[in-house]
């Protein structure tokens, strides 16, 4: 087997995509645990800070090796018009367009991320929460693109990192509706 070998794509291709959900996983709990309050002194901790950071921005080499991985692999089929507009694939639309449609909002949150100082606190706050709708998308996109997640163990993991994630972005919500200003 060699580094060029349609075998070898294949699994590099799957490998770094499954690494990138990984390292979304990681930055989407951190970065609810940095919510004053939610969840007490993880609120505060340095290690969580930079956990955030450091792995919101690890997501971006595994997800650009994924996709060139997609795009070489030969039975992908998907080509560079498929990374702009998303569904236009022939095998697999809908899962295959959520991972482009993931990709784009993911972009769109690190260079707002990037240039947040320039940004508005309520525009910031605004394209951050596209995150949200990123890892939804991503979620998806794994879930039905691919073949991974027929092991039951990765299968597992991943529903647990979902389940986590629903839990403290429920927990996050509920505790930002109960302290929002109530209007008469």
């Amino acid at each position: 087997m060699t580094l060029f070998d349609p075998q070898t794509i294949w699994i590099l291709a799957r490998a770094t995509g499954v690494a990138s959900l990984v390292a979304l996983s990681i930055s989407m709990l951190t970065g609810i645990a940095l919510r004053p309050r939610l969840l007490g002194r993880l609120a505060t901790n340095r290690v969580v800070s930079d956990a955030h950071s450091y792995s919101s921005v690890l997501w971006l080499p595994f997800g650009v090796a994924h996709v060139l991985g997609i795009l070489v692999d030969p039975y992908a089929h998907v080509g560079l018009g498929d990374l702009v507009i998303p569904f236009l694939v022939p095998y697999g639309s809908f899962a295959i367009g959520l991972g482009t449609v993931s990709a784009q909002l993911v972009l769109v949150v690190l260079l707002a991320a990037w240039s947040r100082d320039r940004l508005t606190p309520s525009q910031w706050l605004g394209f951050h929460r596209l995150s949200y709708v990123a890892f939804a998308t991503m979620f998806l996109h794994s879930v039905l693109s691919g073949t991974d997640l027929a092991y039951p163990w990765l299968t597992g993991i991943a529903w647990v990192i979902a389940a986590m994630l629903g839990i403290a972005a429920l927990r996050r919500l509920t505790h930002g509706l109960a302290s929002a200003p109530r209007s008469l």
